[in-house]
């Protein structure tokens, strides 16, 4: 696994909601996007089977593709890197919510920061959200590169990276 440089600033967020839509939806990306792979709920094969057909789409498109999981599974699949809790060398991501979570990525060695939900989403209903503010305040307090997450589209995305986000993902945005 090696870290990409730069590291993408538009990223693609998958999940089982997107179903026959996903694989067109990374074929649209522009050029040298992220993809961060989730799909938690399928088997291990079907999971697998998924994720090598996005990266070779991805590996065509120049996308960055990050696997939800373990540092060894990412390796082991084929992955640019990956995401979730612990430590281990190589491109690692993270999600975080406030800024207990985000100090505790920093202390993992976390390469790059998912910070969410900046405003209401599918994924999350009813959760609070950080708003525009908050989500400036904690995205300023770290120097690692911040992915705004939660009801971001390319116009909420401007505002976002206006106020320090680096970048911006999305589940949905991506699907039209």
């Amino acid at each position: 696994m090696a870290a990409c440089q730069p590291l993408p600033r538009a990223w693609l967020v998958t999940d089982e909601r997107q179903g026959d839509r996903l694989l067109p939806a990374v074929a649209r990306l522009p050029f040298g996007c992220g993809i961060l792979f989730r799909h938690y709920s399928l088997g291990h094969a079907e999971r697998r089977a998924l994720f090598l057909d996005i990266r070779a789409v991805a590996r065509r498109r120049g996308h960055l593709l990050l696997l939800a999981g373990s540092r060894a599974r990412a390796l082991a699949w084929g992955a640019d890197g990956w995401h979730g809790r612990g430590r281990g060398a190589g491109l690692h991501s993270a999600s975080v919510h406030d800024l207990a979570e985000m100090r505790a990525a920093e202390r993992a060695d976390a390469s790059i920061l998912f910070l969410s939900p900046a405003y209401p989403t599918r994924s999350h209903p009813g959760a609070i959200t950080l708003g525009l503010s908050g989500f400036a305040r904690l995205a300023r307090r770290t120097d690692l590169p911040v992915i705004a997450l939660g009801g971001v589209d390319t116009a909420r995305a401007r505002s976002l990276m206006a106020r320090g986000a680096y970048g911006w993902g999305a589940v949905d945005a991506w699907l039209s």
